[in-house]
């Protein structure tokens, strides 16, 4: 055991500079051929950490460590039983290990240190030792196994179990100190009382000697401290003469620092008075206004251009001043109140003649005829007041002095001036919109007589009279395709006109009345004259406002100036292209297509004639909804003349111009989505109508109304190669066959019914189980009876026949579709089908018996050719 214990100690442990404390040789409880150490170890340096360590033998035979835990992570110690003779125990770590000593001995060893080394540490929480011998965890007397395994040393509770703790090896320079002492005694090895002795021996020898010289160096001791107490009187007699010193410089640091502090309140006096006086130069010169500038205030001469800007700058001097940077404090002084006083009426004076002349000035240029130069070379052309902009831009310095200085002076110009020059555009859009009217019509000048007579001319024709469902002959009729296309025109010069004059009034009217400042200050954490009273004690603190929200105003600022002086471009508008939808339906189309160009188109969304524009088009959108609304209405309540033939019916022929119209309005818009959604809907309700209709037609049979209609579809939307009908394209092909099929099955029938019900009772026979062969031996079916019913169908009878129904197809069918060939070749496939059947059942069931119809497949193309050239 001594030896596993010096391996271990020599092997594992001294490398890292610990010593071990304890060990036992265990197993896992479920593995115990795999055997190993749980050791118990403490680092050599302070603080002392304590370590608990599995240890294995590797391959090669050596000791090496396969896991460690520090104690403090040891939360339970289960001994399983209070049994000293147990061999099981468990140690609760993250996880429980179990595991099995080979020797109760080495067991009750480790645990006992186990628990000493937990009392002697402090930890946060100490483990917990249960199903253990009560003497093992007492503290009172434990038994603690030493080398040999029959011998057990009893040892006190009180004192430390240090036995097996304070075991350690000698080092190699130990070991060869010790040798060399035992070299020089003989009797070391054999005689060991003899050696002690010698050893006391020489020690007494050398306390001798040592107390010899202690007594020899007692003079040079003595003359030692006589040079000390020699020096000790010098160093007494320096720090007397250094304390007087101190004396002399305290009251010399006492002189200076009340000179000092003189010195002070006379520097603190004059900066004081310099300030002030900086103060005073600084107030007096801020609030000087000169003479010159005082006598424009009240005397403002605004009708020349030198009285305008001896104005201005007089107005920027009063502003200069008012706005001044002073202290809250000297506010209250009695010359700056009186001068606030003197400058308040100024202000005032000011005031009222910037705004007596401006508002005088709005009122005559409400007046002005616009630029009308262009409008004999163009046509038609918005007039434009470039010339009250110029006007009035000279004055733009003194409404932006308003805005600053009076804002309810400013709020009225604004008022004025949108009041006058709104009425001014009132006109003019009306005017212009009026000449776009006549330029519609294609007439000029005095063309209200044509107008009114047109007008009166769509009262008469009907609100149905542009819509799908109507009869062809109605469909188009007094509508002009150039009026149409003059229209678009015309609408697109409108917007394209109204555009510039907004945006030039709109940049005018940010520029004159600075509607792009929210508050126009000098700076916005100052404190001016106007905002501060006689008995304001504290300085006004800035209100941060954030940019987006500064943004948002300005530009509400701006719509709404604009929308007062706009105001009829919404209405008016409105009313133009209702007037012309009235007329002519289909202008919605021209009015939504070009109103969502120029709104897409807008470079600034968030601007008045976007909003405008934008406003309008959702009106514009609202009719063209209610007009394709119309439409679809229209075709399902389609009703057709019962008294003659069906033929095509009228949304169906009206389709064809209604969608090229719309194609060549709405090819390459952003507005297509709006026309293919509405295409599908009138195709399926179509498609919804037809069979409808068909169904309640007394002269033409339905097969022949959905036949023609659906092929008339199938041809059309083959033409247009619409994307977005393809696939009603492929029904309506689809419905059309079916039609056709339906139609041959029902009048065609079975020219030779005889024939086919005879072959039907052969037919019948043979599924109860007669041979084919064996059919001509029955009674009914014989060979004799097959030439009868033949006999019955000769060729020319069957011509007759097929002439008759060549007349019904003919009277069934309309003369716009020319289906009638179509038709015919149907019948006929249909007529050869039937006889190649009856051919096939002759040879199979009458083999050699040379039975064979009066006619042929060549007599049957004839019969079909000859009758459809005669008619």
């Amino acid at each position: 055991m001594a030896a596993i214990r010096h391996a271990l100690q020599h092997e594992v442990f001294q490398p890292i500079d610990e010593r071990l404390l304890a060990f036992v040789h265990v197993s896992k409880a479920l593995k115990k051929k795999k055997t190993s150490f749980l050791c118990i170890s403490a680092t050599k340096e302070t603080p002392v950490m304590v370590n608990i360590y599995q240890v294995k033998k590797t391959d090669k035979n050596i000791l090496k460590k396969k896991r460690s835990w520090p104690l403090n992570t040891l939360k339970v110690v289960d001994g399983k039983t209070a049994s000293a003779d147990c061999q099981e125990f468990d140690l609760y770590f993250d996880k429980v290990y179990k595991w099995h000593a080979s020797n109760t001995q080495e067991r009750q060893s480790f645990l006992v240190v186990l628990w000493k080394q937990c009392s002697n540490y402090s930890l946060k929480e100490r483990p917990e030792f249960k199903n253990l011998p009560k003497e093992w965890t007492s503290g009172e007397v434990v038994s603690v196994q030493v080398q040999n395994h029959t011998s057990t040393t009893l040892v006190d509770a009180s004192e430390p179990v240090d036995l097996l703790e304070e075991y350690q090896a000698l080092t190699e320079r130990e070991e060869t100190d010790l040798e060399q002492l035992m070299t020089q005694c003989s009797t070391a090895v054999s005689n060991a009382e003899a050696f002690i002795e010698t050893l006391t021996k020489d020690l007494s020898i050398l306390d001798g000697e040592n107390v010899q010289s202690v007594l020899a160096s007692e003079q040079q001791v003595t003359q030692l401290m006589a040079q000390l107490e020699v020096a000790m009187n010098e160093v007494e007699r320096v720090e007397a003469q250094l304390n007087s010193y101190e004396d002399v410089l305290c009251h010399v640091r006492n002189t200076m620092e009340k000179m000092e502090e003189k010195n002070m309140l006379i520097e603190v006096a004059n900066r004081n008075n310099q300030k002030l006086l900086s103060e005073l130069e600084k107030v007096v010169y801020q609030l000087e206004l000169p003479s010159k500038h005082q006598m424009a205030l009240v005397d403002a001469d605004l009708t020349n251009p030198q009285g305008l800007q001896q104005a201005i700058d007089a107005g920027k001097a009063l502003q200069a001043v008012m706005n001044a940077e002073i202290h809250p404090a000297l506010v209250r002084l009695g010359a700056v109140q009186e001068q606030k006083k003197r400058f308040d009426k100024w202000k005032s004076k000011f005031s009222q003649i910037i705004t007596r002349h401006l508002n005088n000035l709005f009122i005559h240029l409400g007046n002005d005829s616009g630029d009308r130069t262009s409008h004999v070379n163009d046509g038609l052309t918005l007039p434009k007041h470039s010339a009250l902009h110029k006007e009035l831009q000279a004055y733009t310095e003194l409404m932006h002095w308003s805005k600053v200085m009076d804002r309810k002076a400013y709020t009225a110009l604004c008022k004025v001036y949108t009041g006058n020059i709104g009425k001014l555009y009132e006109r003019d859009i009306k005017d212009f919109l009026e000449d776009a009217k006549q330029m519609v019509t294609g007439h000029s000048g005095g063309s209200r007589e044509d107008l009114s007579k047109k007008q009166q001319r769509e009262k008469e024709r009907g609100t149905n009279a542009g819509l799908l469902g109507v009869e062809q002959d109605q469909w188009g009729v007094d509508y002009d395709p150039a009026e149409r296309a003059r229209f678009d025109q015309v609408l697109e010069r409108v917007l394209a006109q109204l555009e510039p004059v907004c945006l030039s009034e709109q940049n005018f009217c940010v520029s004159f009345f600075q509607l792009d400042v929210v508050s126009p200050t000098t700076k916005n954490t100052q404190t001016t004259l106007d905002n501060i009273g006689l008995d304001n004690k504290s300085e006004l603190e800035p209100v941060a406002i954030p940019q987006k929200r500064i943004e948002k105003q300005m530009n509400e600022d701006v719509r709404r100036m604009m929308a007062e002086i706009f105001g009829c471009i919404e209405p008016e508008l409105i009313k133009f292209i209702g007037y012309h939808e009235k007329m002519d339906s289909i202008y919605c189309m021209h009015a939504l297509v070009r109103l969502s160009q120029h709104v897409m188109s807008a470079q600034d969304t968030g601007s008045f004639l976007s909003k405008t524009f934008g406003s309008v088009l959702v009106q514009v959108k609202r009719n063209y909804d209610k007009y394709m609304q119309a439409h679809l209405k229209s075709i399902q309540e389609t009703r057709v003349n019962r008294k003659s033939k069906c033929g095509i019916l009228p949304f169906v022929a009206n389709f064809e111009d209604f969608a090229k119209t719309a194609e060549l309005i709405f090819k390459d818009t952003e507005r297509r989505a709006d026309l293919d959604k509405w295409y599908t809907r009138l195709v399926s309700a179509m498609f919804e109508a037809i069979p409808i209709i068909a169904a309640e037609h007394p002269k033409t049979p339905q097969e022949v109304v959905k036949m023609e209609n659906f092929h008339h579809l199938f041809a059309l939307l083959s033409q247009l190669k619409i994307a977005v009908l393809d696939q009603q394209r492929k029904e309506a092909k689809q419905k059309y066959s079916e039609a056709l099929k339906a139609y041959v099955t029902r009048y065609f029938g079975r020219p030779l019914e005889k024939l086919n019900l005879f072959f039907e009772g052969v037919q019948n026979k043979v599924s109860q189980g007669v041979k084919e062969s064996e059919i001509s031996y029955q009674m009914a079916f014989s060979k004799q009876e097959l030439r009868r019913v033949i006999k019955e169908y000769p060729g020319r009878e069957v011509k007759k026949g097929l002439d008759h129904l060549y007349r019904k197809v003919e009277k069934h069918l309309c003369e716009e579709e020319n289906l009638l060939q179509v038709v015919w070749r149907a019948m006929q496939e249909e007529f050869i089908q039937q006889y190649k059947y009856i051919e096939e059942l002759v040879q199979r069931c009458y083999p050699g018996s040379m039975i064979t119809l009066d006619f042929s497949i060549e007599d049957i193309l004839q019969f079909f050719s000859e009758i459809a050239r005669s008619h």
